[in-house]
């Protein structure tokens, strides 16, 4: 049996206007973790956090595998690679609509000033990937008190 899906056309409108916000709020990010626009088939969400002690990066990669997730530091950035595969289609099964985005994906950020390189770590469970990214002295905000005459 087929189903019939009426077409809206303001739904078209909608999606658009996601992908352009989501465009531009990237390319808003603050300069210390710049990031070019790619070519990759899709790219995962990511947030970028701040706190004394560190910078860190979590992006949402549900349904990736562990060993398909690569995270590199090279010449003052830091690149999150990786794939999202297709499921396979078998007989009897069928999709009516594909909304996810499948197939490799890539990230790449520059470090702020004053990232220890040595310090960065990674985990993955659940579907998210946090990349710790520890700030090294200079970089790290100390309070001073300023004696009062």
């Amino acid at each position: 049996m087929n189903t019939l899906i009426k077409w809206n056309p303001f739904r078209e409108f909608e999606l658009m206007s996601n992908r352009m916000n989501n465009l531009l709020t990237r390319s808003l990010l603050p300069a210390t973790f710049d990031e070019p626009i790619g070519s990759s088939e899709w790219c995962p969400l990511v947030d970028v956090e701040e706190n004394d002690k560190e910078y860190t990066i979590k992006a949402e990669l549900p349904e990736v595998k562990k060993e398909n997730v690569k995270v590199e530091l090279e010449n003052g950035s830091i690149r999150i690679s990786g794939e999202r595969k297709l499921e396979k289609q078998e007989t009897g099964r069928r999709f009516h609509r594909l909304e996810r985005s499948y197939g490799a994906f890539e990230r790449t950020f520059t470090l702020p000033e004053g990232t220890e390189r040595k310090g960065v770590s990674a985990e993955f469970r659940d579907g998210l990937l946090k990349v710790h990214l520890p700030k090294g002295e200079s970089a790290q905000r100390k309070a001073l008190e300023i004696p009062v005459a």
